[in-house]
């Protein structure tokens, strides 16, 4: 078996180096930003958890327009345009010392997020053939797991020294290395911005799209496992089994290592709509199926049996969500007008920060209070989200297919 991480040479290779640099920079970010806030900042967990649900919020309504943005001016330079206020928002972290200060950079923060990835996948639609997508994509999200764990163990040395100064560096190096994805992407290519809007046509028509809007909220609902192995899961461990608590980091190397390793593999095989459909009703069935073993590891017993339970939850969870991944890019891009990918992208990567704002509560509400049963059902949901995909999918490939999309307009299918 071969393992490929290096993406091919040229724009996806730099988009890769783009993806490796604010990785980095993430990584550490994600490791320390909550200590940050609370020891030196001073606010509670409460206005930090306010804090947040409201930036991504916002940000995920602003994705849209500023992907419609990316559309008309070209998303090579929206994409620098919005790393550079990424970069901009994060160092305005190393002088906030209120909650509002706090609130107005995180809502700046998750817009330009947002905005970003949008314009990123915009850009990558116009350098990459759309038999190779997917498969790029793939290498993208390797070289993301690879950059968040090394950016994990530098947080973690700031976490160590616990210090104001050592903090401030995380959030430097943060800035930094969006300053160094901003100069990488502007050393790809230009992609031609799409040509204006005809008279009567709306501005975002994706919002009229209600197949693709369908197709958008299950993929949200798929991606309710964001929060599995970084919430749910470690609260799970602690406080309904008898395993021991260093498994929580254990779980988490064991995830990033093995999308690391093993995403384009399992990416390989999805290349059409039909292809993706199958991945991600086999990533519902593995899922749920993930979700039955992490239920019995509260069941009593011996420490190094939860242990296993909780591993092998963990191993079909990555497998889920590798499977997942591939199939809802292909499915996101094939089903996006080619004259409105950002616009279009930046709906679909709204389920990103709505993952992120209720996947939290919903989670630790769902398995914290109700445990095994809550854990049966989470697993229902998903496996029914995944069965849904298909007929779905079906109905707005049959949309883009007939000429007809938002509000009567002609479109293509990528």
């Amino acid at each position: 078996m071969t393992i490929r991480i290096l993406a091919p040479a040229g724009a996806p290779r730099r988009l890769a180096a783009a993806q490796l640099s604010n990785s980095v920079g993430d990584g550490a970010y994600y490791v320390c930003s909550a200590l940050y806030f609370t020891r030196v900042v001073g606010l509670s967990p409460a206005q930090i958890g306010l804090g947040l649900t409201l930036a991504w919020a916002i940000g995920s309504v602003a994705g849209v327009p500023l992907g419609a943005l990316a559309d008309r001016r070209g998303p090579r330079g929206t994409s620098v345009l919005l790393a550079l206020a990424t970069a901009a928002s994060v160092s305005s972290f190393l002088f906030i010392r209120s909650f509002w200060a706090f609130l107005l950079a995180v809502a700046v923060y998750a817009t330009a997020q947002c905005g970003l990835a949008a314009a990123r996948q915009a850009l990558l639609a116009g350098l990459v053939a759309p038999q190779e997508r997917t498969g790029v994509l793939a290498h993208l999200q390797s070289v993301l797991n690879a950059g968040l764990a090394l950016g994990a163990a530098l947080g973690g040395l700031a976490l160590s020294a616990d210090t104001e100064r050592a903090y401030l560096a995380v959030f430097l190096l943060d800035a930094v290395s969006f300053l160094v994805c901003a100069a990488v992407l502007l050393r790809l290519p230009a992609v031609a911005p799409v040509p204006q809007r005809a008279a009567g046509e709306p501005r975002l028509a994706v919002l009229r799209d209600r197949p693709y809007a369908l197709v958008t909220l299950l993929n949200a609902v798929l991606l309710l496992r964001m929060p599995l192995l970084s919430l749910a899961v470690p609260l799970w461990i602690v406080e309904r089994t008898s395993a021991p608590g260093w498994l929580v980091s254990a779980l988490f190397v064991l995830n990033t290592v093995a999308v690391m390793l093993f995403q384009v593999r399992v990416a390989r095989p999805v290349t059409d709509l039909d292809s993706a459909r199958r991945a991600v009703r086999v990533s519902g069935l593995v899922m749920a199926a993930s979700c039955a073993v992490f239920a019995l590891s509260a069941l009593p017993g011996a420490g190094w049996a939860a242990a296993a339970l909780l591993v092998a939850g963990a191993v079909l969870q990555a497998d889920a969500e590798m499977r997942q991944s591939a199939g809802s890019w292909q499915i996101g891009f094939c089903l996006a007008p080619a004259e409105r990918i950002g616009q279009y992208q930046g709906f679909f990567g709204t389920g990103v920060p709505i993952a992120r704002t209720l996947g939290p509560l919903v989670l630790t509400s769902l398995l914290l209070l109700w445990g095994i049963p809550g854990w049966l059902l989470l697993g229902a949901v998903l496996l029914a989200a995944s069965y849904g995909m298909g007929p779905a999918v079906r109905r707005a490939a049959g949309a883009v297919h007939s000429g007809t999309g938002p509000a009567g307009a002609v479109v293509q299918a990528s």
